[in-house]
């Protein structure tokens, strides 16, 4: 079968275009905004506020306990969290689930010392526009919104240490 040039050449830009869309949602720059301030209850109990840490880079992770990628990247966040901690950067995870024993129970699997916030209504997830899991937003130390990714990959823990290096040169 003969497809005729023009077809093939709008068929190549749209597929290509996809791609293009799809990349720039999986890991983009965002252009710099206050990041909404929050309140949720943590693992330990206690409420954390996201504008308590300002001076600090933080990383906030939207995940779940039935998400594949979010329990391959979570050991991941476990290092990065332990090596850039001391230089003024936090990671808080957040659990998008209803039931946060599922969370809990994941987290005896996979341990990590980074604080856990659960988001049992939602509420900060659409506050934040989660539309994919995972999906991490960093912050820079004036509490604006500087990077956003969605979902994950093997590799991007690579960007993230990168994009983690730079904000706290800033």
């Amino acid at each position: 079968m003969h497809i005729p040039t023009s077809t093939f050449l709008r068929r190549l830009g749209a597929a290509l275009a996809a791609c293009l869309l799809t990349v720039s949602l999986a890991r983009a720059e965002a252009p710099p905004t206050p990041a909404p301030d929050f309140t949720l209850k943590s693992r330990s109990g206690e409420n954390l506020r996201l504008s308590d840490y300002r001076g600090e880079v933080v990383m906030i992770n939207f995940w779940a306990s039935w998400c594949g990628p979010c329990r391959q990247e979570m050991p991941l966040l476990e290092q990065l969290y332990s090596e850039y901690n001391p230089l003024g950067f936090t990671i808080l995870g957040v659990n998008v689930e209803e039931d946060s024993g599922k969370a809990l129970a994941m987290l005896n699997e996979i341990p990590v010392s980074f604080p856990v916030l659960f988001d049992t209504s939602s509420k900060v997830s659409k506050l934040y526009n989660v539309v994919a899991m995972p999906s991490t937003v960093l912050i820079d130390r004036d509490g604006r919104v500087r990077f956003l990714h969605r979902g994950y990959k093997p590799g991007y823990e690579q960007t993230y240490q990168d994009q983690v290096r730079a904000l706290i040169r800033e």
